[in-house]
């Protein structure tokens, strides 16, 4: 990921984030159609929603185009690329940079399934060949 989508993606807000995903879901969409996505849900008005979108606008995080008298909004950032963002400074943060101990600490704490260990195995598998 390019240094400049990271400096993005890490002023991310949780709130901000919950706007992306309805924009990485359908895009584009408009402030209302947003609102339809999280708005119940969370509590959030309408203004509540422009706001975020504003704030993702000025973070370049996402676009505005022009639709009439209203504003259509749509990712600059890929999903993958925050995810993997997001990812690498866990790990960094939480972790020392070391993936590994993430996994040993989810063992540990009984938080991975059967099927979350058979995912892992077969991921570490195909990334050896």
């Amino acid at each position: 990921m390019a240094d400049s989508d990271e400096a993005r993606s890490e002023r991310i807000s949780e709130a901000e984030h919950a706007v992306m995903e309805a924009l990485w879901a359908k895009s584009p969409q408009s402030a209302a159609d947003v609102c339809e996505k999280v708005c119940r849900e969370r509590g959030w008005s309408l203004a509540t929603v422009k706001t975020l979108l504003g704030r993702l606008v000025q973070k370049q995080a996402i676009a505005a185009t022009p639709d009439g008298r209203r504003f259509l909004y749509s990712p600059l950032i890929e999903r993958a690329d925050y995810v993997g963002g997001e990812s690498r400074r866990l790990v960094d943060r939480l972790f020392g940079g070391k993936a590994a101990s993430l996994v040993a600490h989810l063992a540990e704490q009984e938080a991975l399934t059967d099927d979350d260990l058979a995912e892992i195995e077969a991921l570490l598998k195909e990334l050896r060949q």
